[in-house]
């Protein structure tokens, strides 16, 4: 490992590199262990010759944005955390944005207001970044990605480029083509339509206000935690199972609202993944209804 960190360095000129940091430090519920090393390359060269580099070298490697979706296991990642936060970069081409995957989306969605272009108010308030909102279709309040997404670009498995069209991204709820295979996603090329900013602007203070006030932003968590079962919603199955306020360790079903669990302040990664299992159990045994999560669980177990 100490060759490929001599490597990496060589190529991370302009970009960041750790060693055995702490993903706590990286993620929404401020949980989870050390990756052996963690880099964060500061332009999209620096980030394609790392991923060559590990992919030569048969490294594994795990793609970070915000880390607002991620359990990670206090025994951490092995391999190399590759955080995509410098690669933002957002342009504005007629009713279009082109944004890099590494761009959260509460800066394009201001982006989009100072351009007076709508369509993407629904996104202002998700703590995600584009890449990450696009591999699980992010949405919120109706509206998810596939409805503005024009087009991606991806790098698949053999180091090619490829850019995919809405069609191709085989979109559907919290699910997009990128999760069945080893590609990607660089940039997006996103259409919105003209509007007006007051309106815009009105628009994204509604929605983050509803935010506010429903759901538990005052306590570290990976956002809703279960995906809606077709016919149900989540959080109402949990609440009428009982659970609101029931917690395992440092983790707890939110009060204010049962689709998050949140971290009040000591959980550890199996307080949670607990309390996921015992969710389940829960709502199985009384409606017979499968909950999957939404979060995404990596590390060692």
């Amino acid at each position: 490992m100490i060759e490929i960190v001599d490597k990496l360095k060589d190529i991370l000129r302009e970009g960041k590199l750790y060693l055995n940091e702490p993903m706590k430090r990286h993620t929404s519920f401020k949980i989870g262990g050390p990756a052996d090393v963690l880099v964060v390359p500061n332009n999209r060269k620096e980030l394609l010759e790392v991923i060559f580099l590990l992919k030569g070298e048969n490294i594994p490697f795990f793609i970070l944005g915000n880390g607002t979706n991620l359990l990670v296991s206090e025994k951490g990642i092995r391999g190399v955390v590759i955080k995509l936060s410098s690669l933002r970069n957002v342009m504005v081409e007629g009713n279009s944005i082109i944004a890099e995957a590494g761009a959260p989306l509460s800066y394009i969605a201001n982006v989009a207001l100072v351009h007076e272009l709508a369509g993407f108010e629904f996104a202002s308030g998700i703590p995600g970044t584009l890449g990450g909102a696009i591999v699980m279709n992010a949405g919120a309040y109706g509206p998810e990605m596939k409805d503005v997404v024009e087009k991606v670009e991806v790098l698949d498995e053999k180091g090619n480029i490829l850019i995919l069209s809405n069609e191709e991204m085989n979109f559907s709820y919290r699910h997009s083509i990128i999760q069945e295979k080893d590609w990607i996603v660089l940039r997006a090329w996103l259409s919105l339509t003209k509007g007006k900013y007051e309106e815009i602007k009105s628009k994204m203070e509604e929605l983050n206000a509803k935010r506010k006030e429903k759901q538990p932003l005052e306590y570290p968590s990976a956002g809703s935690t279960f995906k809606r079962p077709p016919g149900y919603y989540a959080g109402k199955l949990i609440e009428e199972a009982g659970l609101k306020g029931y917690s395992i360790g440092g983790a707890k079903v939110s009060e204010k609202h049962s689709g998050f669990i949140i971290n009040t302040g000591n959980a550890t990664f199996y307080d949670v993944l607990n309390l996921i299992e015992h969710i389940q159990k829960v709502v199985k045994e009384k409606f017979g209804v499968e909950l999957v999560p939404e979060i995404k669980i990596v590390g060692e177990k």
